[in-house]
């Protein structure tokens, strides 16, 4: 394995910092709201189900 003495190393790590793409704050924003709408439409969902089975288990079960 070859080695890389700090400075060409630190050379390296600036050029590949360079290369990313950072996203604008308009998608920061747009994703994240997304991510808690669905969030919450999950949450929605097995809630739903999960009062489904709850009363069918009472159903079948009687009590």
């Amino acid at each position: 394995m070859a080695t890389t003495n700090p400075l060409q190393f630190l050379q390296q790590v600036r050029s590949e910092v360079a290369k990313v793409v950072w996203p604008t704050r308009r998608e920061v924003l747009l994703t994240t709201l997304m991510v808690f709408l669905l969030s919450a439409l999950a949450a929605t969902f097995f809630s739903l189900v999960d009062l489904g089975i709850r009363t069918a288990l009472r159903y079948i079960i009687g009590a």
